[in-house]
């Protein structure tokens, strides 16, 4: 019976604790923001936010949020949907700076203005023509709108109500119904997923549910979804903490679990901290190349690490990884982040994340006294993923292996990228702009995601195949070198026996050996490189400005093919308006050969 009763208060307690209001964060008219944050940093706010006074809110146009069923496009309406979010972020960290409720107005319209819209996801995740109000699907984009909207109303919640406290009661019903109620309740797919969609949602949906859920039952049974959901997704990782979906998705993958696992702490729930999860952190440095390059493999938007900033450094924090703190420290200076921290507004991926940057201010004190410092790794290796970085003088090299059946994949098993004083050589493209098309069944029309056009070989006249099966197998590993057999990676029709390509680099030279058995001779298989920098051919050397492709000229030869055509909007601002194909055509119809060449 003394049991029973102590089970009983036990819950009533907790019941009670999860009911009482939270304090997550200093709210508007705090002194915090005036004491803490530096003035130079506030300004930034204000200037950019006063660009959007008076603006009027966009209405979503049902024609454009229709065009990804119709043609397949996504963009034209993620743009104007971006911007509206942008606009908002924007006005309220001005008045959580300025607190003289000169931005009020606007943000009170623009807060009408989002519980007015149908739904806050994207059309890409969406099933119907146009958004229904009785179809509230949980996607990315829903769920990253509610965080801003919640977190908005939190930090001004004193002025909201001095406005009118219906402005609160409105908006948590709005998020009753679009978030709270169907992800708790709909046993949805990204619960159990071991990439981005997972933490990208739990992590927004977790804002939601501390700030808005006042039923302390259903506050917990959600808190137990999203650790449950959590732990899935960390479950899901290799031991070497390497994100298949590229370091572009490193910022809605491993940080979005660190924003989880951070609220999850500021409410009493410790979750034990491993050696993968720290894996998982690190590797974001581990994959930088420096002057703001990372290394782009998958669908990777864009090869730079500005809007990391404001996660890199917390996530340091939390770990307690100085090499992490000392990084973010370092773009924040190269980004002059203390006199324009509103720049990362421009260059986020999608739009500012308000509450990844509250907690970013909450550390500023320790930031602005941080050692900047940049990761400069000699040598990486990630076993699971198979791949290398390797950091020689002024070259860097990084080179994959694994499978062709990776999230966001691209046919890349065996490519590599080359960097000379931190700027591209030879590149990995990357995607462009997303549509319909992308995640579909015909995802491998699109020239980005194919091996013709990464820096592989064309073997027998044949490409690499998507699938997980399509493989490489690891030959050997040193610092600085790597051999791995990439003949898996081609379906059957290649002929090939093996193909073992070596890479090794010092301080001048990355030399690459090409050994490979065919079954038979079909006709001459090619290597293909890709650059930014126009290749002019001599004879056994492809001249990359002042760095060089050498080759014998008995064994291959030189061909460059201009696919500027290729690049969409997107591709054109992370590469410019100028691509090149080189091709370098093998000449030897022997079954057996082994081709040499090296980049200095």
């Amino acid at each position: 019976m003394r049991f029973l009763l102590s089970i009983i208060i036990f819950i009533a307690i907790s019941l009670c604790a999860f009911s009482q209001p939270i304090e997550l964060m200093p709210q508007v008219g705090n002194p915090y923001w005036t004491d803490s944050i530096p003035a130079s940093m506030r300004r930034s706010y204000i200037s950019y936010g006063e660009q959007y006074l008076g603006k009027s809110w966009t209405v979503l146009p049902w024609t454009v949020f229709a065009e990804n069923k119709i043609t397949g496009n996504r963009v034209n309406y993620e743009a104007i949907c971006f911007e509206k979010r942008r606009q908002l972020a924007a006005l309220v960290m001005a008045e959580i700076m300025e607190n003289e409720g000169r931005f009020m107005p606007d943000i009170i319209n623009g807060l009408g203005a989002f519980c007015e819209e149908t739904w806050w996801g994207i059309p890409a995740h969406y099933g119907k023509r146009i958004p229904l109000t009785n179809n509230q699907e949980v996607d990315l984009f829903n769920a990253e709108t509610a965080n801003l909207i919640v977190w908005s109303a939190y930090m001004l919640r004193p002025q909201l109500d001095k406005f009118s406290p219906d402005v609160w009661t409105r908006i948590k019903t709005e998020i009753k119904h679009r978030i709270l109620e169907p992800a708790l309740q709909r046993n949805y797919w990204w619960k159990t997923a071991g990439m981005n969609w997972n933490p990208w949602i739990c992590s927004n949906w977790l804002s939601c549910v501390l700030l808005c859920e006042d039923n302390a039952e259903q506050k917990q049974q959600a808190i137990d979804q999203i650790k449950k959901a959590t732990q899935a997704f960390i479950d899901a990782y290799p031991e070497d903490g390497g994100c298949d979906e590229g370091p572009g998705y490193w910022d809605r993958a491993a940080a979005s679990m660190f924003e989880t696992l951070y609220w999850l702490k500021q409410v009493g729930i410790d979750v034990p901290i491993t050696n993968k999860m720290r894996n998982m952190a690190a590797y974001v440095y581990k994959t930088y190349i420096g002057n703001d390059y990372c290394v782009n493999f998958a669908d990777a938007h864009d090869n730079r690490t500005l809007q990391q900033v404001n996660v890199v450094y917390p996530f340091g924090v939390f770990l307690g990884d100085k090499t992490m703190s000392q990084f973010a420290a370092y773009l924040g200076k190269q980004k002059d982040i203390l006199n324009n921290a509103a720049r990362l507004y421009d260059k986020s991926g999608n739009f500012p994340t308000l509450s990844r940057e509250l907690i970013f201010l909450r550390h500023i004190k320790k930031f602005i006294t941080e050692q900047a410092q940049e990761p400069h790794q000699p040598n990486v290796w990630l076993p699971n993923l198979q791949i290398m970085t390797a950091r020689r003088g002024n070259l860097f090299v990084a080179m994959k292996g694994g499978t062709n059946g990776e999230s966001h994949n691209h046919n890349d098993v065996g490519s590599f990228i080359v960097y000379a004083d931190n700027e591209p050589l030879l590149i990995d493209i990357g995607v462009g702009e997303y549509t319909a098309q992308t995640f579909s069944a015909s995802r491998y029309d699109i020239w980005t995601m194919q091996s013709d056009y990464h820096n592989l070989p064309k073997i027998n006249g044949i490409s690499e195949k998507d699938g997980k099966q399509y493989s490489a197998k690891v030959i050997e590993h040193n610092n600085g070198k790597l051999t791995l057999d990439i003949a898996g990676a081609y379906p059957e029709e290649a002929k090939v026996k093996s193909w073992q390509r070596s890479l090794s680099v010092n301080k001048k030279v990355i030399n690459i050996t090409e050994k490979y058995e065919l079954a038979e001779y079909q006709q001459p298989s090619q290597l293909m490189f890709i650059t930014t920098t126009k290749p002019e051919v001599y004879a056994g050397k492809v001249m990359l400005g002042a760095h060089s492709i050498s080759f014998d000229a008995q064994q291959m030869t030189a061909e460059i093919e201009d696919i500027s055509q290729h690049l969409d909007p997107l591709l054109q601002r992370v590469w410019g308006k100028q691509m090149y194909r080189i091709i370098l055509t093998i000449n030897s119809k022997a079954n057996k050969n082994t081709i040499k060449y090296n980049i200095r």
